[in-house]
């Protein structure tokens, strides 16, 4: 594969992830979707006033827009993956905790394993975007 090549799918991948984060950010603003994201927050991770659940929800979903805008812009692409990486690693206990109750959450309760493969991976994808 040449350098125009990986480049090609560089750009190809960023809009992909931006279009998804930009996407699931926007969802942190519906209510519907922001009740089920604030529901699936750990209960020892829960705290009131500015930290409380629906805060959270509203942050993490600013986090992805800003990120996913951010890695269609070439001075901000590196800072964007590395943001969002972090992102994603801060927000997994919320979907680990989801996981262990699908009685509770039903379609957001991703199976550990499943979920765990999945970020992995997108971290992976984010880092090649990255380059």
């Amino acid at each position: 594969m040449g350098s125009s090549e990986f480049e090609t799918i560089q750009l190809l991948l960023r809009i992909a992830l931006a279009l998804a984060f930009v996407g699931m950010g926007i969802a942190h603003f519906l209510p519907k979707p922001a009740r089920g994201m604030a529901a699936i927050i750990p209960p020892r991770m829960r705290r009131g006033g500015l930290l409380s659940p629906r805060n959270l929800v509203r942050f993490t979903g600013v986090c992805e827009i800003a990120g996913g805008l951010g890695l269609l812009i070439e001075p901000t692409r590196v800072a964007a993956a590395i943001a969002l990486i972090v992102f994603l690693v801060a927000v997994f206990p919320a979907n680990a905790y989801a996981s262990q109750h699908p009685e509770k959450f039903g379609k957001a309760a991703i199976p550990f394993w499943p979920r765990l493969i999945a970020q992995l991976a997108l971290i992976g994808v984010l880092v090649v975007v990255a380059l």
